[in-house]
């Protein structure tokens, strides 16, 4: 079981955690491809998803799951609501506390903000993306899409190129897969590889080549042009050229390596449409494994707030 009310982030989280929690996410993926739709994990619960940034598959992903699980969904956008009016975050926290909410899915802008909130409310706060920092639910689905392909995450060689300077997904990857027993090999700009990486395991690797020889999986990551500073690289076509994947540089990898991306995919960017549309991408299969790890990241959340 969970050891926490919170998901925060998977630098703190244990392999045991993490192993629990997709092993009950596969469980509930077999459900949904079976068509269950409606169960009772979360009834009488209410699921508040408020989000400081936009986000439609994220969002919808929470949403969906929640409604699985027999809960209410309830949608919060910042932008509409008392933020605009200059609310904080510890006394929008403290409002949903006093109407009884029993999780608080968060996505903000700046990094540690679902911690603050963790600690002001007594609802439990899945972290869906906090500034540059962490987006555990992501890297779990990614996890989960890998272990299905391959039954183990010991081992696998997990080639991850592109913005990883802005990149939650990266970094929340990166503390997952080292604790599973999984390489973490990274290639990127150094304009866009912040300091320390290797420090906390990856592997930073000084060509597509380096990175991709022997790969299990080919995570791509948006480049992020909305977090960009200028002179990170000179163009997005000259980026492509020089860090993008094409099928030609897939064919490094491994022959049964496996294509990954977080979304939404810049086409002809990152990866080329060849890459995206390849038979080995299992991107819009990671769709489905969303849903799933939030299913039961809730679930145990939730099993976990009763045991305390």
């Amino acid at each position: 079981m969970l050891k926490r009310k919170d998901l925060l982030g998977l630098i703190d989280i244990s392999a045991e955690e993490i192993t629990e929690i997709l092993d009950l996410a596969q469980e509930f993926k077999n459900r949904i491809k079976r068509g269950e739709k409606k169960m009772n994990h979360l009834d009488g619960k209410t699921v508040t998803i408020l989000f400081y940034e936009n986000s439609t598959r994220t969002r919808t992903s929470f949403e969906q799951a929640a409604k699985y699980l027999g809960a209410t969904a309830i949608n919060i956008e910042a932008s509409t609501s008392s933020v605009a009016k200059g609310e904080t975050l510890v006394d929008t926290g403290k409002t949903l506390d006093a109407q009884r909410n029993d999780f608080i899915v968060m996505r903000h802008p700046m990094g540690g903000a679902p911690y603050l909130l963790a600690k002001t409310v007594k609802a439990g706060v899945l972290n869906a993306g906090d500034g540059i920092n962490e987006h555990p639910t992501q890297a779990l689905l990614d996890m989960l899409t890998m272990r299905e392909v391959y039954g183990s995450l010991k081992g696998l060689k997990v080639a991850i190129l592109g913005d990883i300077k802005h990149s939650r997904v990266a970094k929340s990857n990166l503390f997952g897969l080292k604790k599973m027993g999984a390489e973490v090999a990274m290639y990127a700009p150094q304009t866009l590889i912040p300091k320390g990486m290797d420090q906390l395991g990856a592997k930073i690797c000084k060509s597509r080549q380096e990175a991709l020889d022997g790969a299990d999986v080919v995570m791509g990551l948006r480049i992020q042009l909305e977090r960009q500073e200028a002179g990170n690289f000179p163009s997005l076509g000259e980026y492509a050229a020089n860090y993008g994947v094409n099928e030609e540089l897939l064919s490094l990898a491994k022959p049964n390596a496996i294509v990954l991306h977080p979304g939404p995919v810049n086409r002809g960017v990152e990866l080329t449409s060849g890459v995206i549309d390849h038979e080995r991408s299992h991107i819009e299969d990671q769709v489905l494994s969303g849903v799933a790890v939030r299913m039961a990241a809730l679930t145990l959340m939730n099993e976990a707030r009763r045991g305390n």
